[in-house]
């Protein structure tokens, strides 16, 4: 699987309706919603009323990433605004299956995500209960960061572990993607490369996914 999540993060929501609208009309896969409390992370980004409009205008699925503490609070309310999958962080929580449970029960997708300096290691006892796992390329909370390259010696180790064990999990990378390292990193073994600067920074925001998307190393 090859699929591009463009981050609405990076959207000028100025014009948020508009930039939907391209990302509508690009290769891109899905819609990806980073949510920020300003306290597991040092920002603050939005929350339902910025996915009531995205369900309005999004003619693609939402993939929706929190970035909160105490996500058992939120997840079920973020299934019901329409989210097509939920993600959470590892390290957020003490344990993540009985809010795993709680977005399963909504016939949501589930993700769970860790920061780079978080043990790949400790996602093994999760991947056969998750839809998809997210690595973070940079750490959670700001767009513009640098890739971090040894990421994707985590990708190799997580597809290899998904191999050996005949799973369907899905593996996700976001933070610094663009179109020098998107091969790279969809040959270390991604399927989702999140994107949010290298495409609504771009000129031609259509055209980045598609060369994102097509990409090789």
């Amino acid at each position: 699987m090859r699929a591009i999540a463009p981050s609405i993060l990076s959207a000028d929501f100025g014009e948020l309706r508009q930039e939907i609208e391209r990302i509508n009309l690009s290769e891109a896969d899905l819609f990806h919603v980073d949510v920020m409390d300003g306290t597991f992370v040092p920002n603050i980004s939005f929350g339902f009323p910025i996915m009531e409009t995205l369900c309005k205008y999004a003619e693609k699925p939402l993939d929706v990433h929190l970035m909160i503490v105490h996500p058992e609070k939120y997840v079920e309310r973020f299934c019901d605004a329409g989210a097509y999958s939920v993600g959470f962080h590892l390290e957020a929580v003490e344990d993540p299956m009985p809010i795993l449970s709680l977005i399963r029960n909504k016939n949501v997708r589930t993700c769970l995500t860790i920061n780079p300096d978080i043990d790949v290691h400790r996602l093994d006892p999760y991947l056969d209960q998750v839809d998809m796992v997210l690595l973070m390329s940079v750490f959670a909370g700001f767009g513009g960061q640098k890739f971090i390259p040894e990421t994707l010696d985590k990708i190799r180790y997580v597809r290899s572990e998904i191999t050996r064990r005949n799973l369907s999990t899905l593996i996700e990378v976001d933070g610094g993607v663009n179109q020098k390292n998107a091969g790279d990193i969809f040959a270390a073994g991604a399927d989702i490369l999140v994107a949010g600067s290298a495409v609504f920074h771009s000129d031609d925001p259509a055209a980045a996914v598609a060369a994102m998307k097509h990409s090789v190393a």
